[in-house]
């Protein structure tokens, strides 16, 4: 029997509880977002800040690195850069400039900048060095002292040695008068390296001897960021523990875990083979059929 109290007061209760647990409902169950997120690219390992697409990783990072046909690329306002490889941790990544000189290969580049609002910064390892520069670039003027004199003979020198001179007009061993290590006033944020500005055919960077400095043919050629690591959260925690990824959605770019198969909740993956199994939705269904057949017969039976 229904108790004693108002058939109008039970109906307004129900009324008002349905909407807050369609609210709840909906907060648990996953939002689908386009595709999903993985954590390898091609042979690199990809974990957060960094995402294989968009809504994978972190927001501030995705403007910056995606995975685009199994190929991890870093972007910035001076073309694209293929990602070699990510130590996750000393967080740091190499990128390599396809037009970027190497002792084996040497051709003219274009120029090379890093957004000052990036979470990267250059590591100290970098040694960039202009090649094949007019004696009257304004690096050689003496009074902006852009270039590492103590560097300059070594580096220049070994550089070119290199067969691959040729390829930007240059004899081998030719003097390296037209050769600068070059110093960028600019080194704790954002970068540019402007070479029609510096008058100069091509550019490089190395990162490492490979310990031969006497052997330019063991360098290591590339670009090495250190890469901001403080964005990792314990939700992120969380949701990796759980088995999820770390991504995000909506225009808010609020966190996201997604799980497997591209479905996401804003906490973890816990539990979601079972919920989505459609077990949990089948008794959602129940549930809203006899609030329904309940709401019906109390309406009926004023």
């Amino acid at each position: 029997p229904i108790p004693s109290i108002s058939n109008a007061w039970i109906v307004t209760y129900i009324l008002l509880s349905l909407p807050i647990y369609f609210t709840i409902s909906a907060a648990v169950n996953p939002i689908p977002i386009n595709g999903t997120c993985h954590d390898t690219c091609g042979t690199i390992s990809v974990k957060y800040p960094f995402g294989s697409g968009f809504g994978c990783g972190h927001p501030d990072f995705a403007r910056y690195v995606r995975c685009n046909a199994g190929t991890l690329e870093f972007s910035t306002g001076t073309g694209i850069y293929n990602v070699s490889d990510i130590d996750y941790s000393s967080s740091t990544l190499i990128i390599r400039d396809p037009f970027m000189s190497a002792c084996s290969s040497m051709q003219n580049s274009g120029s090379f900048s890093l957004d000052r609002a990036s979470p990267f910064t250059l590591t100290g390892e970098n040694i960039f060095v202009l090649l094949g520069c007019s004696t009257n670039s304004p690096l050689f003027d003496p009074a902006e002292d852009l270039c590492a004199m103590g560097s300059r003979s070594r580096v220049c020198r070994g550089l070119y040695s290199c067969k691959g001179v040729t390829g930007i007009g240059l004899l081998q061993n030719a003097p390296p008068s037209t050769c600068c290590v070059y110093e960028s006033p600019i080194q704790l944020a954002g970068y540019t390296l402007d070479l029609p500005k510096l008058q100069c055919s091509s550019y490089t960077s190395v990162y490492s001897f490979g310990g031969s400095e006497g052997d330019p043919m063991k360098w290591k050629f590339g670009i090495s960021l250190q890469y901001n690591d403080s964005y990792y959260s314990n939700v992120c925690k969380d949701c990796e523990t759980s088995g999820g990824l770390c991504g995000f959605t909506g225009f808010d770019q609020s966190f996201a875990c997604v799980y497997e198969n591209g479905k996401n909740t804003s906490t973890s993956c816990f539990g979601q083979g079972y919920e989505w199994s459609g077990t949990r939705e089948s008794k959602n269904l129940n549930m809203l059929s006899f609030g329904g057949l309940l709401l019906l017969w109390l309406l009926i039976s004023f």
